[in-house]
């Protein structure tokens, strides 16, 4: 089949990108002419495991192109697929004004000689969305154009994309037509999954509920390690018990610093606006932001309490983007402890296997130096904070980390560390929800 993607972003590059691998002719539409000539040479920009070399495969096989020319591949492509920004404004309604724009270029380029046309909304937005895009197409396109529009949206995890894409879960398609149904079960045919078939209402909120139930876990667990703390327990032992019982799973209740990036924040303001919107507010989810927000400021409390006074106190740091495997640090957790450390004058010093330059955009201003090297960044620390679980850090030597540290202090924000290895070395170890381990003496 012939799809365009409308937006080279994380969702719509990765997903162009899988379509093609699995036999479909992909043309990415993106409106910057940089970016599209960079894609062009191979030149990715972003990270995500196994990404580049698909691409490039696919590229070179003629199965993917990008280019900036919306009309010709709404001309040329049966599906349409809009993945363009929704960035949230203050109330945590969504920015919708992408989609509206995308929605006008598409009516724009729509005429009745095409034939019949499905666009597909691949941005995560609010309930109601699909109908509005539809009416903005009807409005502005030529009288006699055969469209209709679907809500598929997205369940991938950066920094495993690509394994998420090829190998879902279930594949949610919402359309009140079973003549468009039926075609985007033809774009997933290739793939193995259930496919779910919802009315568009549904398929909407599914996302937004699902990724704020994932939240809700996340503090929940963060919540049951302050308790673990006070209690001297174990967080690690209790979420494992909690997690066989299959009605619950063990995903998702690690405790650690809080959720960040660009989907759970985002989406479960987006959900309390949309419910609110609705007269049905969300309480709970309100209590999960605070209990998220919570989380870090008792974890700075913890490191103020061990040195007294942050002001010039060297802090190494382990991790700037919000999690492993990629280098987005949009509402990352790890930068914005960097900012709170650096706000009461403690000289940061940070590391992160991807994350440098986009980590260095984001804390442009405040006193961080940013190294290339693990080691080099724990250099004469008096802490070291383990921020992002990147597997580097959890198989790190840690005796070349104490060799160079000024005070032995490792305090780990996501629970990668075997604490037994810290304090063998000599390192005096602090944790989530976890007693605090001290070195023999």
């Amino acid at each position: 089949m012939k799809l365009a993607m409308i937006g080279t972003g994380y969702v719509g590059l990765t997903t162009g990108t899988c379509f093609a691998e699995v036999g479909h002719k992909v043309v990415c539409v993106d409106n910057n002419e940089e970016k599209v000539k960079a894609l062009r040479q191979g030149k990715m920009p972003i990270y995500e495991p196994d990404l580049e070399e698909m691409i490039v495969s696919n590229v070179s096989a003629g199965r993917l192109e990008f280019t900036t020319d919306l009309a010709a591949a709404v001309r040329e492509c049966e599906v349409i697929f809009i993945a363009v920004p929704t960035p949230p404004h203050d109330d945590g309604s969504v920015d919708l004004s992408y989609i509206e724009g995308v929605s006008r270029e598409i009516a724009d380029a729509l005429t009745p000689e095409l034939g019949y046309r499905v666009v597909v909304d691949k941005s995560t937005v609010p309930v109601s969305t699909g109908t509005k895009v539809y009416q903005v197409i009807e409005r502005y396109s030529h009288q006699g154009v055969d469209v209709e529009v679907v809500s598929n949206p997205e369940f991938l995890r950066e920094g495993s994309a690509v394994n998420d894409l090829m190998n879902p879960d279930r594949i949610v398609i919402g359309s009140d037509s079973q003549r468009a149904m039926d075609l985007m079960k033809r774009v997933y045919q290739p793939f193995n999954a259930p496919i779910v078939e919802v009315d568009l209402a549904s398929a909407e909120l599914i996302k937004h509920a699902a990724n704020s139930f994932l939240a809700l876990k996340i503090s929940y667990i963060n919540a049951v390690s302050a308790v673990c703390e006070k209690a001297g327990a174990d967080v690690e032992l209790v979420a494992k018990g909690i997690g066989m019982d299959k009605r619950i799973s063990r995903h998702f209740l690690n405790a650690g610093l809080g959720y960040g990036g660009s989907c759970f924040p985002k989406d479960v303001k987006g959900f309390i606006n949309v419910a609110e919107q609705l007269g049905s507010p969300m309480e709970i989810l309100k209590e999960v932001e605070r209990v998220n927000a919570a989380q870090l400021e008792r974890f700075l409390g913890r490191i103020r309490k061990k040195l007294w006074v942050l002001r010039n106190k060297k802090i190494a740091v382990w991790g700037i983007a919000f999690k492993q495997n990629t280098d987005d640090v949009r509402e990352s957790v790890a930068v914005k402890l960097i900012k709170r450390l650096c706000e009461e004058g403690a000289e940061v010093v940070a590391y992160d296997p991807k994350a440098a330059e986009t980590g260095a955009q984001a804390l442009a201003g405040y006193n961080v130096t940013i190294c290339q090297d693990m080691y080099e960044c724990v250099q004469d620390a008096e802490v070291l904070v383990v921020a992002t679980e990147w597997k580097q850090f959890a198989t790190a030597n840690l005796l070349k980390v104490r060799e160079r540290m000024r005070l032995p202090i490792l305090f780990d924000g996501r629970n990668i560390i075997h604490g037994e290895n810290a304090v063998h070395v000599g390192l005096e170890y602090h944790s989530i929800g976890r007693k605090t381990l001290y070195p023999q003496s």
